[in-house]
């Protein structure tokens, strides 16, 4: 489990988190919602321990996040934030293969490869793996920075946006697959997403920010309610019941 205590953040008079606290259950989906500058990605990246708190602290199960050693860290938690820039000229592989650099440093093993070949597959990108990025449509490079979380085969999953760039097609195949990930190897995985019925249809738990601050935390059933989502975006979101999932109709 990740604990999240009373952690705040500010840059010069802006606050953008304020005290705030909350535990992400393990082997679970958690998604934070809520609008643009609500402090979504500042919660993450401080997770990750890429930003420091000014107040607050970090728990991974029951560890403070500052007593770790970099490399162990990385062996829990990866990360993919919502911009990736590369200054070198890398394949899909090559890429993948960074994500096992905490075990291998550098010099892959067997079972390194077979992490990343796992990963390649995943993401259906053995067919492409020799192309370099650059080559890639936006959709294809979201998939191998994917692919390169994945293959760092770590407890703690954090993604910031990871359907951005993609299309319909492979936004679905992208939750599928998270939530295979949770139920077939046990990860814990935190989104920060935009499109509120892809967190309907697959979160188990949802973590609505507004203003800097949690507004609404609990189960995606609890969360997806109309008076709720009000609340979180401050207009009328009808829902609507298909195939069992709750679809709000925003643009209604």
């Amino acid at each position: 489990m990740v604990e999240v205590k009373g952690v705040c953040k500010a840059y010069g008079e802006k606050v953008v988190l304020a005290e705030t606290s909350v535990s992400i259950p393990k082997r679970t989906i958690t998604s934070f919602i809520g609008a643009n500058g609500a402090g979504k990605s500042t919660l993450l990246s401080i997770m990750s321990r890429l930003v420091s708190p000014d107040s607050g602290s970090i728990e991974i199960e029951g560890k403070d996040m500052a007593a770790f050693e970099s490399n162990e860290l990385a062996k829990k938690i990866s990360i993919l934030k919502q911009s990736n820039q590369l200054s070198i000229r890398l394949t899909i592989r090559e890429l993948a293969n960074f994500g096992r650099f905490p075990y291998s440093k550098g010099r892959l093993t067997k079972e390194d490869k077979e992490f990343v070949d796992k990963a390649l597959s995943y993401m259906k990108l053995e067919d492409i793996q020799d192309k370099y990025l650059d080559e890639l449509s936006g959709g294809q490079c979201q998939r191998a920075f994917i692919a390169m979380v994945i293959a760092q085969d770590t407890d703690y999953i954090f993604l910031d946006e990871p359907l951005n760039n993609l299309d319909m097609k492979h936004s679905v195949e992208i939750m599928k697959l998270l939530r295979q990930l949770v139920e077939e190897l046990g990860k814990t995985i935190v989104i920060v997403i935009h499109d509120i019925n892809f967190a309907s249809a697959y979160s188990d738990y949802i973590v609505a920010l507004k203003g800097g601050q949690i507004v609404q935390k609990g189960k995606t059933e609890d969360i997806i309610q109309t008076p709720v989502l009000q609340d979180i975006y401050d207009m009328h979101i009808p829902i609507e019941m298909v195939n069992g999932k709750r679809i709000c109709l925003y643009f209604s």
